[in-house]
């Protein structure tokens, strides 16, 4: 297709000052050989071995290159396809894009991880053996309402569950300090009191002020699967961005075999390409993903070929619920069962 001549190009002009290098006794690899071996390996998941036919470059020689490669990308594009909104209008323009999408206002992201396959480090221990039985690196990242990355934590090991790296990561730093820049409380569509603004996840995080989970599945009363399903509604973003990712990138469904340093490398190229095919062509793919048929989900042809594995569920650092966090998560199940926050189709999706 001619947008991939035309994003090939645009890559071979930015990127390529950060790749050529320059031997004094033999002629260096070109930037464009470098950058297509990158993309088909991001694209394919094909191993080097296979790479070095294809291209007539030796495997050990692609395995250093590659890695290089997805880096420079990375400091290309960061800033222009990767920075993480710091300041409330930033922030506001991503919840009102969730509150029109997904019909959840105040919500500034979805966040969840995936296990990254790898192979088994060398002196590494069971540090980066998952509960799923195979040696991993953690993708944790928060998905925006149109399944864009808006931060990543790339590299745990996979010996960790969702709420340990969660514990320790940049992300809740700053909202646990509010520093993040998320707009002040304002009233929800509709209603007259002021209510903060927050992110969403599953039953693995904690439940705070700042970030919003489900209510747990015993004991549900009417009132709280309403408010389940409708907080469900913007969290499967997440999973559907992972979806895409593994869809277009299918390294994502292989075992990488290179070191973690490399994995993250690799890794981190990727989400920043999938943020460029997103901002591009945002219609890229959507074939794929969940479809919101009046309130009923469709599922998306992903599952059944581009499944990530989830992180560890279990293993919670023992946090307790915060009194601020139930409260809104009480204030908002009341608001999304009455007539200013209801959806016409809430109580038939509840049914099924």
């Amino acid at each position: 297709m001619r947008m991939d001549v035309d994003m090939f190009q645009e890559l071979l002009a930015r990127v390529s000052p950060r790749i050529t290098k320059c031997h004094n006794n033999r002629l260096p690899i070109c930037p464009g050989l470098k950058i297509a071996v990158t993309l088909c390996f991001v694209a394919t998941g094909n191993s080097y071995a296979s790479l070095a036919y294809s291209f007539r470059v030796a495997h050990n020689t692609i395995s250093l290159f590659v890695p290089e490669v997805c880096d420079a990308i990375v400091e290309e594009y960061r800033q222009q396809h990767f920075a993480t909104p710091s300041n409330p209008d930033e922030w506001r323009d991503v919840a009102d894009k969730f509150s029109s999408r997904w019909n959840l206002p105040h919500t500034c992201g979805a966040l969840d991880g995936k296990h990254v396959a790898i192979r088994k480090p060398p002196r590494a221990g069971s540090r980066y053996y998952n509960y799923k039985g195979f040696h991993s690196i953690v993708i944790m990242a928060l998905v925006d309402a149109e399944y864009k990355f808006l931060w990543a934590n790339v590299g745990a090991e996979g010996a960790r569950s969702d709420a340990a790296i969660f514990q320790v990561c940049s992300l809740r730093l700053s909202l646990q300090e509010g520093t993040l820049g998320l707009p002040p409380a304002e009233p929800l569509p509709g209603d007259d009191r002021d209510t903060p603004f927050f992110i969403v996840g599953d039953d693995a995080f904690p439940l705070r002020h700042w970030l919003q989970k489900p209510f747990s599945l015993r004991d549900l009363t009417h009132d709280k699967r309403v408010y389940n399903y409708r907080l469900s509604r913007a969290r499967r973003v997440v999973e559907n961005a992972f979806g895409i990712l593994a869809s277009t990138f299918r390294v994502l469904l292989t075992t990488l075999h290179v070191l973690p340093d490399n994995g993250q490398s690799v890794t981190k190229g990727y989400l920043v390409l999938h943020n460029i095919l997103r901002t591009r062509y945002p219609n890229l793919r959507n074939e794929d993903v969940d479809q919101d048929v009046d309130g009923m989900i469709v599922p998306g042809s992903w599952r059944n070929v581009g499944v990530l594995d989830d992180c560890q569920r279990e293993g919670s650092t023992g946090e307790r619920c915060t009194r601020q966090g139930r409260e809104l998560r009480l204030y908002l199940m009341h608001y999304f069962n009455s007539q200013a926050g209801k959806v016409p189709w809430q109580e038939a999706a509840i049914r099924i």
